[in-house]
């Protein structure tokens, strides 16, 4: 009965394995047979066109070479345990396959193994690099929890000794929320910022909203008077011409002439909801600081366990924050501007030329010029501000292609600003270096290069063979690392190492779309949204906007025309139609880099090589499901 029991339990998890690879092929035809239904990744004609010729030459040339292995292992042919191999001589020929195989092997070992061998070595010297530079990264990190570093405000930064004044203390704060057809997330945003904790005399509100879609249009405007009724100091701007996108609605904004009565600034991207404290938790830190331009919170994402993907980019994200820019903020006060959830002191802002239209990073564009200019940053790890990741592939794809194409563009404009700036010389290698050379450049270049083609390629040409240790242990061991300060999500160290190999063929060639300026290095896609908040804060949202509604009264002096208008407003608000969800994608250049590794892992399984099969059979997965859009699927 046991051994039934057994047969039993072990029969149902082959069924189990069976029907998830079913389910899998049905997904597979109906994304290639019912191609009219399946609207195309939204390429242009020509972008990353030559990655993937490229890369579909690869796939080409392994799969006849594994053809010719094939044939080799199941006539005989093959000698894959011995390294000083034999080659027949012209009696043993038994056929034109076998004089081609033969010939293969002496032009493999004395011609190709070389090369791949040398960019193999370059590509392993690479990724120490990096990885030592991740680890003293960590190190920094455990030195900054153990010795409890972090940046603090002395007293009460707004205690007055003046009683009727109360708000003599609190500086003039403009708060700014740039936003382009964002119809998901505009209220919530609105919202938030409209409760910060602040006198209503010593705040403005710039809802900058740069929306083509006139329907979006009404629904901001709606809310904006909804909020101005309420008594809050807050404006609707919107440009004729969506010039420079991001950073020319800011630039534009930072134009008007009432902005030189107010000495800081904080932007919140449209998906961004702080706390009322937010700027009780930042602004003190300028106050006796007169070299600080800038105080940047950290992300909390309201989304990270909605599926697979979104619980992935917590990792990446996590190790970001409380590693990278809270030790870079500790250690050396710079670190790249995220471009919201941060406050800047205006003059910082203007004496570092303002915001510039010239990349798609003009968040970090501005911080390389404060920086060079002298000025200082605070990262604050303590202090979150609600957002949202990414929960299709698609958005996150057309993301890291901005994220990883413009640091490139700005390293080719701020190269000569670099060298000819005042800074210290170990700042200047700082940036170049480490900032932009190691992690925005040989990062997404070895990954991809090491463990896309490389390492597939070593497999077929086996005296070039990689150490174990670079496939295995030093990649496990570095994603034990990024996975530290996320500790709940330890589970997914597996899917996360495979999926940030996967990601590198995106990042690679942003990279060099960047780096020479190609067509799409100046693309400018508006992350897609979902528009979710946490219950907790829907909670508290909910109760301070009924108190806020409690308290509301009609201006006396308001006209018939403006309450003719707010009601149109408000009929466009209800009115407004539900998007329709899209189909999925196909991804054709991670469809062919699956099939790449997949045909490497069965020569690996040919060589009876453990480790480069699983490897190589689990990133070739990985691929697939990338390829077919299924990672942003409700997988948990």
């Amino acid at each position: 009965w046991v051994l039934l029991l057994k047969a039993h339990r072990a029969v149902g998890r082959v069924a189990w394995i069976a029907t998830l690879f079913w389910d899998l092929l049905g997904t597979i035809k109906r994304r290639l047979i019912f191609r009219q239904d399946v609207v195309m990744a939204t390429e242009k004609l020509g972008k990353g066109k030559l990655l993937f010729a490229a890369i579909k030459a690869f796939l080409l040339t392994s799969l006849a070479i594994l053809s010719f292995e094939v044939v080799a292992y199941f006539n005989g042919w093959h000698c894959f345990q011995n390294p000083s191999l034999h080659i027949p001589s012209d009696d043993d020929i038994q056929g034109l396959l076998h004089l081609v195989y033969v010939t293969w092997l002496p032009f493999r070992a004395d011609y190709i193994a070389p090369l791949i061998q040398a960019l193999s070595k370059f590509c392993v010297a690479l990724f120490l690099v990096q990885s030592a530079d991740r680890f003293m990264l960590s190190l920094g990190c455990f030195w900054i929890k153990y010795k409890k570093i972090k940046p603090r405000i002395e007293g009460d930064p707004f205690e007055s000794g003046d009683v009727e004044g109360c708000s003599y203390e609190y500086p003039m704060v403009l708060v700014q929320i740039p936003m382009c057809n964002e119809r998901e997330v505009y209220e919530q945003s609105i919202s938030a910022v409209c409760q910060l904790d602040w006198p209503k005399d010593r705040l403005l509100i710039q809802v900058l909203d740069d929306s083509n879609d006139e329907s979006i249009r009404y629904l901001i405007k709606a809310e904006v008077a909804t909020w101005s009724q309420r008594g809050i100091n807050i404006i609707y701007r919107h440009r004729l011409e969506r010039t420079g996108y991001k950073a020319g609605n800011l630039k534009s904004a930072m134009s008007c002439e009432y902005v030189k009565a107010y000495e800081f600034v904080a932007i919140f991207d449209a998906d961004f909801q702080p706390s009322p404290k937010f700027l009780k938790q930042t602004v003190p830190h300028f106050k006796d600081n007169p070299e600080l331009g800038l105080v940047q919170a950290r992300w909390a994402f309201v989304n990270k366990d909605e599926n697979l993907l979104t619980r992935l980019q917590n990792i990446s994200l996590c190790f970001h924050f409380e590693v990278e820019q809270q030790v870079n903020g500790v250690f050396l006060n710079f670190f790249g501007f995220n471009g919201t959830a941060g406050v800047w002191r205006i003059k910082a802002l203007e004496e570092s030329g303002g915001w510039l239209e010239r990349t798609t990073v003009e968040d970090m564009d501005i911080a390389i010029r404060a920086h060079l200019n002298g000025w200082k940053f605070i990262f604050l790890n303590d202090v979150k501000v609600l957002c949202e990741v990414p929960e299709s592939y698609e958005a996150y794809r057309k993301q890291q292609h901005r994220w990883h194409s413009g640091p490139m563009q700005l390293f080719r404009l701020c190269l000569p600003a670099i060298l000819t700036s005042k800074i210290a010389i170990w700042k200047k290698a700082n940036l170049i270096l480490l900032f932009f050379l190691l992690r925005k450049l040989i990062l997404p270049f070895y990954s991809f290069t090491l463990f896309c083609i490389v390492l597939p390629l070593t497999l077929f040409v086996p005296e070039a063979e990689l150490p174990v240790w670079v496939i295995c242990y030093v990649p496990v061991f570095m994603s034990f690392l990024n996975i530290l300060p996320s500790p709940k999500s330890f589970p997914f160290i597996v899917p996360y190492l495979l999926f940030e190999n996967t990601m590198s063929v995106t990042k690679f060639n942003a990279m060099v779309s960047g780096l020479f300026q190609l067509g799409s290095s100046n693309e400018w896609v508006v992350t897609k949204k979902a528009g979710r908040s946490s219950e907790s804060d829907l909670v508290a949202a909910t109760e301070r906007e009924s108190k806020i509604t409690n308290q509301q009264h009609i201006p006396r002096g308001a006209s018939q025309s403006e309450f003719t208008e707010y009601n149109e407003l408000k009929e466009q608000k209800e009115a407004a139609p539900i998007r329709i969800k899209k189909v999925n994608k196909i991804y054709r250049k991670e469809l062919t880099l699956a099939f790449l590794l997949l045909a490497a892992s069965v020569r690996s399984l040919l060589s009876a090589q453990g480790v480069h099969f699983y490897f190589l059979l689990f990133q070739g997965v990985t691929f697939l499901l990338v390829g077919l859009d299924l990672i942003g699927e409700q997988m948990s």
